[in-house]
């Protein structure tokens, strides 16, 4: 492992460009365990894809994890032989664009325990986790021995001078070595680079400053425990924060049933408008209404995040639901929930400056509170974490 205090990222030793396409369903679609479980179970899709791999416990099999992990650790040494080249000693440049803006960035190998002289984290998380996700994907990595999809992390300052480094590499090289446009319209292109001056600018570039976790902080806290972590480390220069909803699922609860509980503890419920920060829109099947959030309370710590709020005040007191709990789910905005849900709490997005803040702070937001975009797509590089 590198000196944490020198050289805290670094090229993949032994890793894997994909040749083509990723081998079966675009794995970034689904984002929930019962999305994954209903992609799986279509002909064709369990055996030799990608998104299997990731998830060998949703197969139709429904295995139990560690007895899974030997057939998915097969599957992907087969996609490896069959839809990947090898390249050794390689960074890339990365560049995603597509309707929600455009991303330029350094795909890489990240010390997740490194720590600067002060013993301040390099690479530091942005929200809340659940730990289940995280036992999970910490033995799904453990497992494989390889990273199939990269962590976003921000530098923490000086981001434009990271972006015009690579817009400047990335002409300087020409076509990309790898294209793709993913199911949403994204077009993802890849710039491998070996050993030499330019990948030393940019691992130098990515190591000047801290890095903030924008998407994977569960893959991140998962690689706690492994000598490194695959990130794409980017600052934009069009990152979008977009809403991260709840459903409830499974409550019985009725929409006049939700606004009784709301009034019940001092809520204010009335037409239903757009969601905007201290407001929430709940829309069921029978109807909608917006809830008025209360006020902070005199020295709570700002800016408060709504989804917090949500969580605690609106689902664990009002209505006495576990937030960790199964009739309580995020949702992607734009993304349609589960079949069967009873409501959809619509919460604003959190504007970047607010996440900044909190993380200035040293607090940490509510799990799932941010969705950035444009993200890495999974599958295009696989990286060795075992070397």
């Amino acid at each position: 492992m590198a000196d944490p205090l020198t050289n805290w990222a670094w090229p993949v030793r032994r890793g894997w460009f994909v040749r083509g396409e990723v081998p079966g369903p675009d794995v970034d679609e689904f984002a929930e365990a019962d999305q994954v479980i209903a992609a799986l179970a279509r002909p064709g899709a369990a055996e030799g894809t990608l998104l299997a791999v990731q998830h060998p416990n949703q197969t139709p099999a429904a295995l139990p994890l560690a007895e899974a992990l030997p057939a998915a650790r097969r599957t992907l040494d087969h996609l490896r032989d069959t839809a990947y080249e090898q390249a050794d000693d390689v960074i890339a440049a990365y560049r995603v664009t597509g309707p929600d803006g455009t991303a330029l960035g350094v795909l890489c190998l990240i010390d997740p325990a490194a720590v600067d002289a002060n013993g301040m984290a390099r690479v530091r998380h942005s929200e809340q986790v659940y730990p289940e996700v995280v036992e999970e994907r910490a033995a799904v990595l453990a497992g494989l021995g390889t990273a199939t999809s990269a962590a976003m992390l921000l530098p923490v300052a000086e981001g434009a001078s990271l972006t015009d480094l690579i817009r400047a590499t990335i002409t300087g090289i020409g076509a990309p070595a790898v294209s793709t446009t993913d199911s949403s319209g994204r077009r993802h292109d890849l710039w491998p680079i070996g050993p030499g001056n330019i990948q030393d600018t940019l691992l130098a570039a990515v190591q000047r400053h801290p890095l903030l976790v924008a998407d994977g902080n569960h893959r991140v806290a998962a690689a706690s425990h492994l000598p490194s972590l695959l990130a794409l480390v980017t600052a934009g220069p069009d990152l979008h924060v977009g809403a991260i909803d709840r459903t409830l699922h499974d409550t019985g609860r009725t929409l006049p049933d939700l606004r009784a509980a709301w009034h019940r503890i001092g809520l204010r419920t009335r037409a239903p408008e757009p969601p905007r920060p201290g407001t929430v829109l709940v829309e069921t099947p029978a109807g909608a209404i917006s809830v008025d959030l209360p006020a902070p309370d005199p020295g709570e710590p700002q800016p408060r995040i709504d989804h917090g709020v949500v969580e605690t005040l609106l689902v664990q007191t009002a209505l006495g639901i576990d937030p960790e709990g199964p009739h309580l789910r995020p949702l992607t905005a734009g993304r349609t929930p589960a079949p069967g849900y009873d409501a959809i709490l619509r919460i604003a997005p959190v504007p970047f400056a607010d996440v900044l803040r909190v993380h200035e702070q040293g607090r940490r937001m509510p799990r799932k509170s941010t969705y950035f975009t444009p993200k890495p797509r999974s599958g295009l590089f696989l990286a060795d974490l075992t070397t």
